[in-house]
């Protein structure tokens, strides 16, 4: 699987959140990306919660402490 990574580490904070929903919006059911992220990405998942309720899944990879990674599996449209 060629799973698209999304390293938003380097990323202004303001500009992170629009472009992670950006490529989830892009992505089919089915498929997925990982996120890579320097901290703990809670307020994301309460938006994705929130905005995107029952859309996606949500798989922990990597719990920091320096680096999280996040696998976004959109499950429905």
């Amino acid at each position: 699987m060629n799973e698209q990574q999304i390293d938003v580490r380097e990323i202004e904070p303001k500009n992170r959140h629009p472009l992670v929903f950006g490529t989830f919006d892009d992505l089919a059911v089915g498929e997925s990306f990982v996120l890579v992220i320097d901290h703990d990405p809670k307020p994301l998942y309460y938006q994705f919660l929130h905005e995107r309720t029952d859309q996606y899944d949500w798989r922990y990879l990597e719990e920091g402490p320096e680096r999280w990674r996040v696998r976004i599996t959109r499950v429905a449209e």
